[in-house]
């Protein structure tokens, strides 16, 4: 060892959750926008030696709860951003958002940490087989934790270990984004390996006697042919472009509309502009118009209060139709509101509206799955006594819909919605029974900085892969992208920019094994790893 190495080893062994926190910093540069994937690998293969040499089992615990701490502070950084769009509140609170959701989300990690060191210190310290078994736990733990994320407390699965891995995602048909995570997690335990042979737990190496030797390197290679055929395993070649390509014809449009000015009122008709400028058609073939999450302001349905009314639904709808020709449909993202039995508005839905050629409206998609905090609040009269808001604009929380919904478009194929943040939760975006041809996703990122954006896009692109379904998504602001059944972004508007995306539809996939089961197989692949794991440390001792 040399002095350098010496003198990092004895850093880490005095202050190991200070190295944790900075290795979890670390580990957020693999996700979008800055791809530093290969320092995701080596921070991951840090943390876990670190991990490994912890004395005790709540010095494992407190070093992966720094980790995550470094980890979510830097990866969910965009989400101070949106506390600049809030007049009501200050912007420095978005940070201290940021740090207190880091804390909670830490716990994750923290109880993969310690769920594997136990693993590795059960029984024997310096039992044969404890490193191989030390690295499939903490690949197992690791996807099972993801999974509570996504779930516990209404969930937050942002930033799966596996958007990292977006260049070779394929293994998400079988075992899907949380699965694909595990895998990621075996790759980083490569660099980490011999250090493990050598050393457990800060003890002098045991001999190994050649037969065991011969068994330890059988188990390695054994869980080494699984990482490959998984990393290679297609359900589905990878189709070429131009057989993806469909035939039902599209328009997506992203006008460019900030922020700052999508609520301002004076600025509502110039908004609206922007759109109808973009919409326009180029000929008269009939086609599928997609504009972006909320896209008008207007209520498009008649019965609210005449106070609420800008224009007259019936007014609304016709400038919408008069940018339509006589065969087209749109989807467009509006609100719907709520009322009592007085008539009173009590609440409102974030909806996807059906307008068809001739003003009428068709089916609707209500959102589920609410973002707390930006479209209701929690525990709302405690917090609005402090002076809390939710971010998005207005005082009546959003009400969630019944869940994943598809809404049959006539000749124009079925549609699967979900409205902006919907899209990142894995097994939950598809309504199985009736599998649509695609999934709509309008969005409004414009609050989401330069962070935000690309990793939703990212996990857009997962969800394709995972139920083999083509993603469509319109915003404001950008990424507006049309991504194939493969994940593969086949078109798309950068960021800030005005624009329009005339194509037609990729085809979809047949249903992936993903797509028939969900996440009963990432749950299944990270009992196999412990199953595994507990397997090698029993034969080891």
């Amino acid at each position: 060892m040399t002095a350098t190495s010496s003198r990092i080893a004895a850093f880490a062994d005095r202050w190991p959750k200070l190295v944790a926190l900075l290795l979890g910093a670390v580990s957020a540069t693999g996700f979008a926008p800055l791809h530093l994937w290969p320092l995701t690998l080596l921070a991951f293969a840090g943390w876990m030696a670190l991990v490994a040499k912890s004395p005790k089992g709540s010095r494992a615990l407190g070093v992966g709860w720094a980790f995550g701490v470094g980890h979510f502070v830097i990866g969910l950084n965009w989400i101070a951003t949106a506390f600049t769009y809030q007049a009501a509140m200050p912007a420095w609170l978005g940070w201290i958002a940021v740090v207190l959701l880091a804390l909670y989300l830490a716990v994750y990690p923290a109880l993969a940490a310690w769920g594997a060191w136990a693993i590795r210190r059960w029984g024997e310290p310096a039992a044969r087989l404890a490193a191989p078994s030390y690295i499939l736990a903490f690949a197992g733990l690791w996807t099972l934790t993801e999974w509570l994320r996504s779930w516990v407390f209404t969930g937050f699965a942002w930033n799966p270990l596996g958007a990292i891995a977006i260049g070779f995602a394929q293994p998400a048909q079988l075992i899907g984004t949380y699965g694909l995570s595990g895998l990621v997690v075996l790759v980083a335990a490569i660099y980490v390996l011999p250090y493990l042979q050598r050393r457990t737990a800060g003890e002098a190496p045991p001999e190994i006697p050649e037969r065991q030797q011969l068994l330890y390197q059988l188990g390695a290679g054994v869980v080494i042919a699984l990482l490959m055929a998984l990393v290679y395993f297609r359900p589905f070649p990878a189709s070429e472009t131009r057989m993806a390509v469909g035939t039902i014809p599209i328009t997506v449009v992203q006008p460019n509309v900030g922020q700052q000015d999508k609520w301002e009122g004076s600025k509502a008709d110039a908004n609206f502009a922007k759109l109808a400028r973009l919409t326009t058609p180029k000929d008269d073939t009939p086609r599928l118009i997609l504009w972006p999450e909320a896209a008008v302001p207007d209520y498009l349905e008649r019965g609210y209060p005449a106070a609420y009314y800008d224009r007259s639904p019936a007014e609304a709808r016709a400038r919408i139709v008069r940018l339509m020709n006589a065969g087209d449909v749109m989807l467009l993202g509006a609100l719907k509101l709520e009322l009592d039995r007085a008539g009173e508005v009590v609440g409102a839905r974030n909806a996807v509206m059906t307008v068809h050629a001739d003003g009428t409206l068709g089916p609707r998609y209500d959102k589920s799955h609410l973002v707390p905090y930006g479209e209701y609040l929690p525990m709302r009269p405690v917090l609005s006594a402090l002076g809390l808001s939710r971010l998005a604009p207005g005082d009546i929380d959003f009400w969630p819909g019944p869940g994943p919904h598809t809404l049959d478009l006539g000749a124009f194929g079925r549609a699967g919605l979900q409205i902006c943040y919907e899209i990142i939760f894995s097994g939950q975006v598809v309504d199985r029974a009736h599998r649509p041809d695609f999934i709509f996703n309008p969005s409004n990122d414009a609050w989401f900085g330069s962070w935000g954006p690309p990793q939703h896009l990212a996990q857009a692109r997962l969800r394709a892969i995972e139920e083999g379904l083509p993603v469509i998504r319109a915003t404001p602001t950008g990424i507006s992208a049309v991504i194939d059944a493969d994940g593969r972004i086949l078109e798309s508007l950068p960021m800030h920019a005005a624009g329009r995306i005339d194509t037609t539809i990729p085809r979809a996939h047949a249903p992936t094994p993903f797509a028939r089961f969900g996440n009963v197989l990432p749950v299944g692949f990270a009992l196999l790893l412990l199953a595994l794991a507990i397997a090698f440390r029993r034969r080891g001792r």
